[in-house]
């Protein structure tokens, strides 16, 4: 039996990088929309929908992908189409990789944004920020796990990062 033995070099997606320092947008004084961008984990909607039952005079925009790829530029024009996007969530390595480089491609396009990560992804999800250039991307932590767990658990959770966002958006 013959085995072929091919060479790669493989990037590390956390390295040390000389890329930009890239800024990330301020959140407007007035919003009057905002994109709930749902990477459709489970429960990632029904924390979207605790933010947008407690947010009042605002409009929403509803945006879905799915969990664990890049979101398509079409999904993502949907969601400049708002003032700010809130993008949920980052439980897992390939989600929480996407929910950042997505948040990051928003605020490329002038789209201020929030991350919604688990406290068990949230260093990587800070590293992953920082080493693509925004090291002061807005990411709220959420206590892990979300999935598998019930919906007055996953309300519990949401309920205790909301002070948090409406800080972010000057709403406290």
């Amino acid at each position: 039996m013959k085995v072929k033995i091919v060479e790669k070099d493989i990037l590390n997606p956390l390295a040390e990088s000389k890329a930009l320092k890239l800024e990330i947008n301020p959140i407007p004084e007035n919003i009057n929309k905002i994109s709930l961008f749902d990477n459709t984990k489970p429960n990632a909607n029904e924390i979207l929908n605790i933010i947008a039952d407690n947010l009042n005079n605002v409009n929403f925009e509803r945006v879905k992908k799915p969990a664990g790829a890049p979101a398509t530029p079409k999904q993502l024009e949907k969601a400049t189409q708002a003032d700010l996007s809130i993008l949920a969530i980052g439980d897992c390595g390939s989600c929480t990789t996407w929910v950042i480089l997505d948040a990051i491609r928003l605020e490329k396009e002038k789209i201020p944004t929030i991350s919604i990560c688990s406290n068990k992804f949230t260093t990587f999800a800070h590293e992953l920020a920082r080493s693509n250039g925004m090291e002061n991307l807005r990411i709220v932590e959420i206590e892990h796990p979300i999935a598998a767990q019930s919906r007055e658990q996953v309300e519990r959770k949401a309920e205790k990062i909301l002070p948090k966002i409406k800080a972010l958006l000057s709403l406290d």
